[in-house]
């Protein structure tokens, strides 16, 4: 029993680790904007949101609760939808 303990800590340890590095990496601005203006704007509009989270978690001392975190992870995860949006429509539209 205890080399399962032992495992599934390991387990979720390089989850943590992995979710860790990828919450650090930001989100991205990769769609074109001369094929999707609006897509790639508000791909820049949470860029922006993100840094400024970021920059109030500095002023705070990253006393949010975890909900400043979780902000950050939620922009990162409508970047990464815009993107599919984006190529799911270049996809089907030739």
């Amino acid at each position: 029993m205890n080399k399962k303990n032992l495992l599934l800590s390991g387990v979720l340890a390089g989850m943590l680790i992995c979710g860790g590095v990828v919450l650090a990496q930001g989100p991205a601005q990769n769609v074109d904007p001369n094929r999707h203006p609006n897509l790639a704007e508000a791909q820049h509009h949470i860029l922006e949101a993100f840094q400024k989270v970021g920059e109030a978690q500095k002023m705070g001392k990253d006393e949010f609760g975890g909900h400043a975190n979780k902000a950050k992870q939620l922009l990162d995860e409508a970047d990464r939808e815009i993107k599919e949006a984006a190529e799911f429509y270049d996809h089907n539209h030739h």
